[in-house]
């Protein structure tokens, strides 16, 4: 059973009406219909909907295990799926998207014996033509200081900060952040929240997942998810006034307890209390 089926749809999309969007919106940079993954018999994502609007920066949010890892992987072309998926006019893995994706996983990808600057310099020439200056980027990331040092001999946060420089040396129009703040110090994650901003400032789609919730305010817009679904795709402050909820994580607890609600009234055949209450 997908979510659909269950009822909460109604409740998601009310949550989303934009009363200034514009008329005519530029096609998604990420877009997914039906999307289904299954490893070893077991169906991990279960036929998820979305779209991700282009220079736009979305926090894929829930608890760890739901599914946030591969349905990341999917869009970056790892990870065999069905259903629909599109991303920057492509199909995932494809060779026009060669090089038009940054993607940072939960292990820094980078070389510790080498310095900041040559990992980076790396990858701008794996970049070819696309690639952009070294210098500008470190400076990007608040690594020209240290540039020259060990990547060896760097804090956590500071091998996050090479990762992303080595991401967005490419010049990436989709940068794909798989909880890059995780373990990181409040000042540290601050930086790096900052330079995420100031990267989806100039014209970078951005999806970063998080299992910590309060980090949906630094986003445009949120994906809730919970066991390979998506439950709510909405903004903060939407979410806490659509849920009544003081708190994000009181609010995704209430999304949650209405979700089952809806799913159990679906399966006995009654109407869907969730969706009824909100289309009032």
């Amino acid at each position: 059973m997908t979510l659909d089926d269950a009822g909460p749809r109604p409740y998601i999309h009310h949550m989303m009406k934009n009363e200034n969007a514009p008329s005519e919106a530029l096609a998604p940079a990420v877009r997914a219909t039906g999307l289904v993954v299954s490893r070893g018999g077991n169906e991990i994502l279960h036929g998820l909907d979305l779209a991700l609007a282009p220079g736009s920066m979305t926090g894929l949010l829930g608890p760890s295990g739901c599914g946030k890892t591969t349905l990341m992987r999917s869009i970056v072309g790892v990870q065999r799926y069905s259903g629909e998926l599109e991303v920057l006019g492509a199909v995932p893995g494809s060779a026009p998207l060669r090089g038009r994706i940054g993607y940072l996983t939960q292990e820094a990808s980078i070389y510790p014996d080498l310095s900041a600057r040559q990992n980076v310099a790396y990858f701008a020439r794996l970049a070819g033509p696309r690639a952009r200056g070294v210098d500008e980027v470190l400076a990007e990331v608040g690594l020209s200081g240290i540039a020259e040092r060990r990547v060896g001999t760097f804090s956590g946060g500071q091998r996050n900060r090479v990762s992303l420089a080595c991401a967005l040396v490419a010049a990436p129009e989709l940068l794909v952040l798989d909880e890059p703040t995780v373990g990181l110090d409040p000042v540290t994650r601050e930086d790096l929240w900052t330079a995420f901003r100031r990267i989806a400032e100039g014209g970078t789609t951005i999806l970063v997942s998080s299992h910590v919730m309060d980090e949906a305010f630094r986003c445009d817009g949120v994906l809730l998810m919970r066991e390979g679904r998506i439950l709510a795709e909405t903004t903060a402050p939407a979410l806490l006034a659509g849920t009544g909820a003081e708190t994000l994580d009181d609010a995704f607890l209430a999304i949650i307890h209405q979700a089952e609600s809806a799913e159990s009234a679906g399966r006995s055949g009654g109407p869907s209390a969730t969706s009824e209450e909100m289309s009032r």
